[in-house]
Formats: C-alpha cells, structure tokens, sequence
C-alpha cells in the first residue's frame, strides 16, 4: 500500500476512487461524509469532495493488497477450530463464539506465531475454560486499514497446520462411579450426593449411585470393581486421608494393581488431589474440600477428562502455573448451576 497526503487542488473523484481513508471527513457542521477505513467509490469519493478541507490523507492498495474488512473476514474463518464459528463484525472486530458446551483449546504456540506478524491481533479466553454455546471465545481484527495479501497466506497456512487457533472440545458422556467416606453422616452424605451430580449432570454424562466403602483395602476394591462392572468409565474417590500411606483407600488401590499417577497437585484448594489408573482408566481423587465446593482443583481436572483428555503427571504438574485459585478466576470453572456465577459455592 502506497500512503497518500491528499491536497485540495487536483482533487477529482477519479482521484479518490478506490482509495481508503485514513480518518473521518466531515462536513461543515461536524457530521461526517467518509468514515475511516471507508474504500471510496465514487458517490462516497462525491460527498468527500463537497466537503470542506485542505488536505486528507489515503491508502492506496497496490496488487495483492487487502481491506481491512476483508482481510478481517479471512483471518477470524482461519482462528475458527472445530466447535466455534464467526458470530459478527464490530467496532473493527470479528467475534468467534462456541457452537457448544465444551472444552477450550487454543493452539498457543500457533496463536503466538499468527499474532507476531505485522498488523495481526487474535485474542483468546484462557486455554482449558470450559465454555457453553454462543459464549464468546476470541476476537480477531485486523489493525491497519490495509494489509499485505502475502500476510493473510502466512497466517492461514499457520492456522491450517493447527486445524484453527482455537476449538471447543465437546464433552463425552461419561458413567462416573463415585465412592465416599463410611463416617460422613446421612445429611452430608445426601449434600455430598446432591453437589456431584450437578456436576456431573452439567458435562451431559451419568452418575451411578454413591458407594460408601472407605473402612478396609478390600472394601475399597471391592466397591470399585462393583463400579466398574456397573458401567463407571471414570471413578472418583472422595475424602481418602491423602497424607496417610496406609489409608485403605490406597490399599484398595494397590490390591486392584492400579497405578498411582499423581498424589497432590501444585494448586490450592485442591492440593490433595490425587491421580491413579486403574486397568487405562482414571481412579480420581477428590480433596475433601472438592466435596462440596466448585471451585477447586478437582473442578479443573474434571471437565479435562470429561473432554477426553488423557492426564498424567505432567499434567497436573502444570497446574502450578495460575495454581492460586482466588475468587477472582472463577471463569476458569464450569458454571455448574443456571443463574449463578462460575466457582460461586452452594
């Protein structure tokens, strides 16, 4: 693109078709005739000429050159991964939303390289938010008024490779087994039951009935198989004594051969997380203080298996990073219940 310093004098419309403004033009009386980013065809090239000034100034695009707008267009096609689609252009952006409830995941490293080339802005929610359909997960705009076409081939061939900048992982319905502590009395047991099954209701998958068979190694192994014959794809196991080696969960665990994976995780609430595979599938455990609330650890694991995400060590090692977990990061959680915000607790 070739910038121009329009002067008065030699002015035509032949002049200013096709050029693009840079700045507003305005009437007399304030109201404006050539917006900027405006590509002028002659009856807008007309009103600007009838306008009162000395100088204005204009892109003029050489070949292979892009408006802004389509330009823009291309570049939000190129960020939508499987699950999002381009909702629509404002104030200069193009707005990508979910088609559906899932998982956030956006190409970083893909991201980083599209946004390091001149002109280019993609902007993001966090990667691994859960999400719901039409909620907004990026904007894309293109800054200058006019960009280089080779700029839209670069970044496209980028996005291609990724398979888009960002997509939504769909949640896979799953059956969840759930075994919970012998002691808890009948009022916690029934709260307990009650705040799991909104959860798991929320990603569109199952609950079996709670199982209580924490007091012996063998009643933990033997409620899990029962789990597992009953359907369970994914078991969660609340309230085991996490710092106590000998705790019977961990026997029970032990007894069925099962790998632990992870014990404790680099974030609060939630450290006492723990992770074990059992026969390929995920044995979960809960922190107590996952029990009830909706804002811990667990409630960032979960929607990562859910998605079919396989999580190992290394995993839930990088959980440190944004590992504090104050109240204000509760978009990083699943809104569990309708009308309520996200991580707030019952």
């Amino acid at each position: 693109m070739k910038a121009i310093a329009q002067r008065r004098e030699g002015a035509g419309v032949d002049v200013l078709v096709g050029r693009v403004l840079c700045h507003d033009v305005r009437e007399a009386d304030g109201g404006i005739v050539g917006e900027k980013g405006a590509c002028l065809d002659a009856a807008a090239a007309a009103r600007v000429l009838a306008a009162p000034w000395e100088e204005i100034h204009l892109l003029a695009l050489e070949p292979g050159d892009l408006h802004e707008e389509e330009a823009g267009r291309r570049l939000a096609a190129a960020v939508a991964g499987e699950g999002i689609e381009v909702r629509g252009y404002a104030g200069g952006q193009w707005t990508l939303a979910a088609t559906r409830r899932g998982l956030l995941r956006v190409r970083r490293q893909a991201l980083e390289d599209v946004n390091a080339l001149e002109g280019i802005s993609v902007f993001t929610l966090f990667d691994g938010q859960p999400v719901e359909p039409a909620e907004a997960v990026a904007k894309a705009k293109v800054t200058p008024l006019v960009i280089a076409g080779e700029t839209l081939r670069a970044l496209e061939a980028t996005a291609r490779a990724a398979a888009g900048l960002a997509a939504v992982g769909e949640f896979r319905p799953t059956t969840i087994g759930a075994i919970g502590q012998e002691r808890l009395e009948d009022k916690q047991r029934a709260r307990f039951e009650s705040a799991l099954a909104q959860k798991v209701e929320w990603f569109g998958s199952r609950l079996l009935p709670v199982r209580y068979a924490t007091s012996t190694p063998r009643v933990v192994a033997d409620a899990l198989r029962a789990l597992r014959a009953g359907g369970a794809e994914l078991l969660v196991v609340a309230g085991a004594s996490a710092l106590d080696p000998l705790d019977p969960v961990f026997g029970g665990l032990a007894l069925l051969g099962a790998r632990m994976e992870r014990h404790g995780a680099p974030a609060h609430p939630g450290s006492l997380l723990w992770l074990a595979i059992w026969e390929g599938r995920p044995v979960l455990g809960m922190p107590t203080c996952g029990m009830f609330s909706q804002a811990t650890t667990f409630d960032l694991v979960l929607p990562r298996l859910l998605a079919g995400e396989p999580l190992d060590n290394r995993a839930l090692a990088a959980l440190g990073h944004g590992g504090l977990l104050s109240r204000d990061m509760a978009y990083r959680f699943p809104p569990y219940r309708a009308g309520a915000a996200r991580g707030e607790l019952e």
